[in-house]
């Protein structure tokens, strides 16, 4: 077998030391989470470098209506993995090829409902969200243009989980990569060339997912010594449609309310105008760079815990939950500090505005401590999710966002009020999101010990 052909096989994570799985696993996923936060980077950097804070607001401030619209999406996507993962696992080669069919028929309807429902209801949450007048035009076109594009993330995100539950991440990896170069080059072409503005982003970002989503359908009608590709696997009107459905709810209905509180806590952030919201899409940006190991190695957690229950392989479930999670931490720990080290030089890379890259530094550095703790959350949180168990980091999630994140925002930033501050001292925003990050990582960690999630697995049908 060529080096090629190795690079690009599923990976079988039933055998062979647990931490190497999982970090040849993770590897690859991070380099693709990375690519992926490229896409809203760039998209800031070339409108804030090319087109102004204000149009750099626009993009940021478009970001909680999006994610509320892309739960659809995120629901399908974890049932896939749990579900392609558990039956990779235990071979049953017919299971897989309904769950696989399912996934294509559910994207599909997901997307027409966001591309019918997106573009209607954008215009009034911006309202809802007192959207600076200086900024609602650019929000509402950025989010047309993504809504009616919506099936090309769509696909891809979903064929991705699918290729990560068979153990291939590095084909997931390329396909991303390909798409976040051309969606850099789309961006300059539209933006600084042709001075399209912030339209010009939205049109770059989803021509690039439609290739990556024609290429991951490309790579998984090839790959016929896993599964088959019939027409009647793709009858949405089944049981594998339903397991599904009722794998990703939970975390569907978990990112739905996630995104609500987001939009009630972006109505706070805009209450302090389009300083703070500018500041606070450059902190977002270079938060999601930090964030990738967590969300990687969590990801990992997923498919390593589904192959080996599948497999009923327990034993190595554990050692690669001990022995990952601090791998894990170690590498947050690192890109941590750099990021404390060199955080304002990045910072720069958006704005030239001296006040937005002090401001966006100390929100940072407040954030920084919290790190950590999401590689715990994310990672234990992914093993029970592989286990079937997505119920418990449901509610973890949810108690942490609705009761504890939101909440706290509010009362923080009413009780830092002073003659000079009249609304408040916009960095509560910051502290209240640490705390929660702390908490979280707190009840995930009791959750976990617990083990109720050691019940939940699949059975085999």
């Amino acid at each position: 077998m060529s080096i090629m052909q190795k690079l690009f096989r599923p990976v079988d994570m039933t055998r062979g030391d647990p931490v190497k799985n999982i970090i040849q696993f993770a590897i690859p996923m991070l380099l693709g989470n990375i690519a992926q936060q490229l896409y809203n980077t760039v998209d800031s950097i070339i409108v804030g470098r090319y087109v102004g804070d204000n149009a750099l607001a626009a993009v940021g401030s478009a970001g909680p209506i999006l994610n509320l619209m892309l739960v659809l999406f995120m629901g399908i996507s974890t049932g896939a993995s749990i579900m392609v993962a558990q039956y990779f696992g235990a071979r049953q080669r017919d299971h897989l090829s309904r769950t696989i069919g399912a996934c294509l028929s559910l994207t599909l309807i997901a997307s027409a409902i966001i591309m019918v429902i997106g573009p209607v209801i954008s215009r009034p949450l911006l309202r809802i969200l007192n959207t600076p007048e200086s900024i609602i035009g650019w929000c509402q076109a950025y989010l047309t243009i993504i809504f009616l594009g919506i099936a090309g993330g769509g696909y891809y995100n979903i064929l991705a989980g699918v290729l990560r539950g068979l153990g291939d991440s590095v084909s997931a990896l390329i396909y991303l990569l390909v798409a976040t170069i051309l969606n850099i080059i789309l961006d300059w072409t539209f933006v600084a060339k042709f001075g399209m503005g912030v339209p010009g982003v939205a049109w770059a970002t989803i021509i690039a997912q439609f290739v990556s989503a024609l290429l991951s359908i490309r790579k998984l009608t090839r790959m016929t010594d896993l599964f088959d590709m019939k027409k009647e696997y793709l009858n949405p009107k089944n049981r594998f449609s339903r397991d599904l459905i009722r794998l990703g709810l939970p975390s569907g209905i978990t990112q739905a309310i996630f995104s609500m509180s987001m939009i009630i806590v972006q109505s706070l952030t805009n209450s302090f105008g389009e300083m703070y919201i500018a500041a606070n899409v450059i902190v977002m940006r270079i938060d999601g760079f930090v964030m990738m190991p967590a969300f990687s190695f969590g990801s990992a957690m997923t498919t390593f815990s589904g192959q080996n229950i599948g497999a009923r392989r327990m034993d190595r479930v554990d050692e690669g939950t001990r022995k990952g999670t601090l791998t894990a931490m170690g590498v947050s720990a690192v890109l941590t500090v750099i990021i404390l080290l060199f955080g304002r030089y990045l910072m720069a890379i958006f704005t030239k505005t001296e006040a937005l890259i002090s401001l966006s530094n100390t929100m940072m550095r407040i954030l920084a401590v919290g790190y950590i703790a999401m590689e715990v959350t994310q990672c234990l949180s992914g093993i029970m999710r592989g286990a079937g168990d997505t119920m418990t980091p449901m509610w973890i999630s949810l108690i942490n966002t609705v009761a504890i994140r939101v909440p706290l925002a509010y009362i923080l930033v009413w009780l830092s009020r002073t003659p000079e501050l009249p609304q408040g001292n916009c960095l509560m925003m910051q502290v209240s999101l640490l705390a929660t990050w702390v908490i979280g990582a707190l009840m995930t960690f009791v959750s976990f010990k617990r083990g109720k999630w050691r019940t939940k697995a699949m059975p085999a049908k």
